[in-house]
């Protein structure tokens, strides 16, 4: 029987200074927040396909902030 892998997301908020590349690379998995800086949206899960997204925002930010989890 195959595992089904979960994968998450997550950012780390000092690290983040604002760009929000990962927003706009991955809207249904961040948004901004009331400063400015990203954040994740619901609990960080990401659906398999959401993955190439989520990739995309990690290789995307440019302080290395997103992160993501169980690839």
């Amino acid at each position: 029987m195959s595992e089904t892998k979960k994968f998450r997301v997550a950012i780390a908020a000092d690290r983040c200074q604002g760009h929000n590349r990962c927003c706009l690379v991955a809207p249904e998995l961040f948004e901004s927040d009331d400063d400015g800086n990203a954040r994740v949206i619901g609990d960080g899960s990401v659906a398999e396909a959401q993955l190439p997204k989520a990739k995309l925002a990690v290789a995307n930010c440019p302080e290395h902030a997103v992160r993501l989890t169980g690839a």
